[in-house]
């Protein structure tokens, strides 16, 4: 199975990920933040990777430090689990429904981290979370899985459905784009010969 194990502390946090991406979508998650429990739980679920995520923070002032560097610690074991990336279908993408949301999501597994996000909300929160943060995981998470991401949301009212949009849209497209082709098992999906640069 393809692995990666990562710790994480600062003055701010005290992070351990561990991600099996060819889990079955099990997820042992507490970072003390409720609703981005949530959205890490449907990442494993619907990727179908397993992920284990013990994360303390300065919660006290903010969700922000601890919300962040899940996304940089989780971005890094996926990356460390990948490898040489040799197998894997390296593209993919889908719209992801979420009652009236829709969102497009589009990764390349290549080793050149972008994101672009154009995911509008409609509120500052989402029950205490800053929406605002949403944006900052994603951009924590492709920085350091080293890949390039777009996520866009066409359209939807609902600041939850929004958020929980994007991360199954992600979600999905990882489960596609991580997966080994069978036709291509022992190649690096790359005319260079390889990923990362």
């Amino acid at each position: 199975m393809r692995k990666g194990q990562i710790t994480r502390k600062t003055k701010e946090t005290d992070i351990a990920v561990e991600v099996a991406i060819d889990g079955t979508g099990r997820a042992d998650i507490a970072t003390g933040i409720g609703f981005f429990d949530h959205m890490l739980d449907l990442l494993a679920r619907h990727s179908r990777m397993d992920l284990r995520i013990r994360a303390k923070g300065d919660l006290h002032i903010d969700d922000h430090h601890t919300t962040e560097d899940v996304g940089i610690a989780l971005g890094q074991a996926v990356r460390m689990a990948l490898g040489d990336m040799k197998g894997i279908v390296r593209y993919a993408d889908v719209h992801l429904p979420m009652d009236e949301t829709l969102t497009r999501v589009a990764v390349d597994v290549s080793g050149r981290p972008m994101l672009v996000f154009k995911v509008k909300f409609g509120g500052d929160k989402i029950g205490t979370f800053d929406t605002q943060l949403v944006n900052e995981w994603f951009q924590a998470f492709a920085m350091n899985a080293g890949i390039t991401l777009h996520v866009e949301t066409l359209y939807g009212s609902n600041d939850h459905h929004i958020s929980e949009s994007c991360f199954k849209g992600l979600a999905r497209a990882l489960r596609s784009a991580l997966a080994i082709d069978p036709k291509a098992a022992d190649e690096i999906p790359s005319t260079k010969g390889s990923l990362g640069g």
